[in-house]
């Protein structure tokens, strides 16, 4: 009888060991299109601000919240760039600044998520733009996860910013401001 109470014990212990161990993995979630989109902004001349966005823009996200890490990779679509003018977004797209046929892509590739206690408050990573690839850290404003339909979703809005020239985007600096504002709005689905 103690022998049987014992194997019950170690295989309940087992099983709330699994149970555990699957409750602490990673997350994976893939961002949802209506909801993920990159909005920039630049100095136009000394006069005023431009403001365009990318989007939608694709990627995952792998959060592990218990161990306070995380990675993502997202892709940009340089060809997307949207200002409200046609005209400005073709001129964007040309080779002296986004270079949209030879580079029709951007990628930012994160390693480094930083909390503070159980907030995430920062993401460190690398953002490849034409071909060139320097360190970029978006800060969090706001971040949560919660259900919806029984699926766990994560999302939140981020800024940071960054130098144009430091990725061979220097046309008409400093008539057009070297350093670019960025917010990024990221809403995933895990499966």
């Amino acid at each position: 009888m103690k022998i049987g109470v014992a194997v019950r014990a170690a295989a309940l212990c087992c099983a709330w060991s699994a149970l555990g161990a699957a409750v602490a993995a990673p997350v994976v979630y893939t961002l949802e299109p209506e909801h993920s989109f990159v909005q920039f902004e630049v100095l136009h001349f000394g006069t005023s601000t431009a403001r365009g966005r990318f989007g939608p823009i694709a990627g995952q996200v792998t959060l592990d919240r218990d161990a306070h890490s995380g990675s993502a990779r997202i892709a940009i679509d340089t060809a997307g760039v949207s200002t409200g003018l046609r005209v400005f977004d073709a001129r964007i797209r040309r080779a002296d600044l986004l270079a949209s046929t030879d580079f029709p892509q951007a990628v930012f590739d994160a390693e480094n998520f930083r909390f503070d206690g159980d907030r995430l408050v920062e993401v460190g990573g690398t953002l490849t733009l034409r071909g060139t690839s320097r360190p970029l850290v978006l800060r969090a404003l706001r971040f949560g996860c919660e259900m919806q339909a029984a699926r766990k979703v994560c999302g939140g809005d981020f800024e940071g910013e960054l130098q144009r020239s430091d990725f061979g985007i220097d046309y008409l600096i400093p008539l057009v401001a070297d350093r670019v504002r960025l917010q990024v709005q990221v809403q995933g689905r895990a499966p």
